[in-house]
């Protein structure tokens, strides 16, 4: 593609080019280790933590590394020469990404029906039943999100939930170019507030909720809000598809976009309320998953559901309003549901005997974790023993109120290490603890001995929950990435009692 194709798409006129614009462009990238020679390279500025402002300096200091490769042109915010390499400067390198990435990838999303799914919890659950149901129903669908990439049948490991613009548009061009016909992503708030998504044109835009989390970086909810809410307004000023929001109404920050997005974009509500449009009532929770009747559009529906509890009914929800918002038949839809996959470290239950039952989920937040305990008490166990901790470098904030969370819905709750990252793993365990109140607590450090210790204590009619880490296969720490899964190292706790 023509360098000049690229720089007229470009949001903005360049503040600045040096060089020829008649440049063959092969590759796009904003990272300087993928440059090949005729590769248009962008160069980020980096992200300051906690703020939703840039710093200075990140990807500029790679430019004449990418140069030395042999890159065709590079897009900065840095007033740089560079020998042999057309620079283009520009006030935002982000969304000049965004912008070229959309264009040298021939804009996929217009040739595929796309859904970003945006919340604090379940956008995982969502896109993972959405992308079910769509290919139940011959839309064979592509994927990116917290626990994978998946592009037609190939697998790919997901470097975070919404990876950058050229990413995100290669993706969507490679599901395209394989067939597929659909496409769902997790958009997180990061993504949105760094316009990773901003030239992707949805169908429909889905929000879960909103609480805590990622303070961080956005500093207040007021922020982290309107972070969500840019998806919701991208959807009202796309310039070729009239795309559809959906909303959970029981959720207040949900209340509110839907009072700011109904006048201007075409609007379904979910939720257990009588004024929503997809509603959900008699809900009913056991071991082999959760029921409930669907009201939406003066009709009633059964719907069978393999995943548990009242949190995974609003996930529901939310994909069969999508795929309503898509054009689907409800009916199949809810058919489809019965037959719905296990989400990957979202209350997944580890195989094992029946005596006593163990689950994994990724809940990471007091709202979340309240809901999981919710759930596995409606299944009225014996005992209900948690093992969970919270991560370093994130907010800190959190780690008192999912202690308590914790510690007032659990029989026996065991504080240990997450990913502490760059943080001492006992001090951020003491951090949690010393909010507790009760004395049904213990600290035990080390994940690998506390998942035993929260399995060696079950007894008949016991649950064991191992919560925020979900799937993840590592733990973090400040100088090193080790292997660790929870469903392995709970299976393997189970199979050491047993021996």
């Amino acid at each position: 593609m023509q360098l000049a194709k690229i720089i007229s798409a470009l949001p903005s006129a360049p503040v600045a080019v040096k060089g020829p614009a008649d440049r063959e462009i092969t590759s796009l990238t904003h990272d300087s280790r993928q440059v090949i020679p005729g590769c248009l390279f962008v160069a980020l500025p980096s992200v300051t933590p906690g703020r939703t402002g840039e710093a200075a300096g990140g990807g500029a200091n790679f430019i004449l590394e990418a140069v030395e490769k042999g890159a065709a042109a590079v897009i900065t915010s840095a007033d740089l020469d560079a020998p042999r390499a057309t620079m283009i400067r520009v006030e935002d390198p982000r969304t000049a990404l965004s912008s070229a990435a959309a264009v040298f990838y021939g804009h996929p999303s217009l040739q595929l029906q796309t859904a970003g799914v945006t919340g604090t919890n379940g956008k995982t659950t969502v896109s993972f039943l959405l992308k079910h149901l769509l290919d139940v129903a011959e839309r064979p669908c592509g994927l990116i999100g917290t626990v994978r990439y998946m592009v037609g049948p190939r697998e790919l490991p997901a470097a975070r939930t919404t990876p950058e613009a050229d990413d995100v548009q290669r993706l969507l061009r490679e599901m395209r170019d394989v067939n597929c016909r659909a496409a769902v992503m997790e958009t997180s708030s990061h993504a949105l507030a760094q316009d990773r998504v901003r030239n992707v044109e949805f169908d429909a835009a889905i929000f879960t909720n909103l609480s805590q989390d990622h303070l961080d970086y956005h500093q207040t909810m007021g922020a982290y809000f309107a972070a969500k809410q840019r998806l919701f307004e991208q959807l009202a000023a796309q310039p070729h598809k009239r795309g559809t929001a959906v909303i959970n109404v029981d959720d207040r920050y949900g209340r509110r976009l839907f009072d700011l997005s109904a006048p201007r974009v075409k609007t379904l509500t979910y939720g257990q309320s009588s004024g929503a449009m997809f509603r959900a009532a008699d809900l009913r929770t056991d071991l082999q998953g959760t029921q409930f009747s669907l009201h939406a559009g003066g009709r009633s529906f059964l719907v069978r559901l393999p995943l548990y509890g009242s949190f995974n009914v609003y996930n529901a929800l939310a994909a069969l309003a999508a795929m309503h918002a898509l054009g689907h038949d409800v009916r199949k839809s809810v058919d489809a549901l019965k037959d719905a996959p296990q989400v990957p470290g979202r209350l997944e239950m580890v195989p094992g005997p029946k005596i006593f039952r163990v689950f994994v989920d990724y809940a990471h937040t007091p709202d979340a974790l309240e809901s999981v305990l919710r759930t596995l008490r409606s299944l009225e166990p014996a005992r209900l023993i948690t093992v969970f901790g919270c991560g370093g470098d994130r907010d800190r904030a959190k780690r008192g109120p999912m202690g308590r969370v914790a510690e007032d819905s659990s029989d026996w709750c065991i504080v240990t290490s997450d990913n502490p990252r760059g943080e001492d793993p006992e001090a951020i365990c003491r951090e949690i603890t010393s909010a507790l109140r009760g004395k049904n607590h213990e600290a035990i450090t080390d994940r690998r001995a506390a998942i035993r210790r929260g399995v060696a204590m079950a007894g008949p009619g016991d649950i064991v929950l191992i919560a925020g880490k979900g799937h993840e296969d590592y733990q973090e720490f400040a100088d090193r990435r080790i292997p660790f899964d929870d469903v392995a190292e709970a299976s393997s706790a189970i199979r050491g009692r047993a021996a």
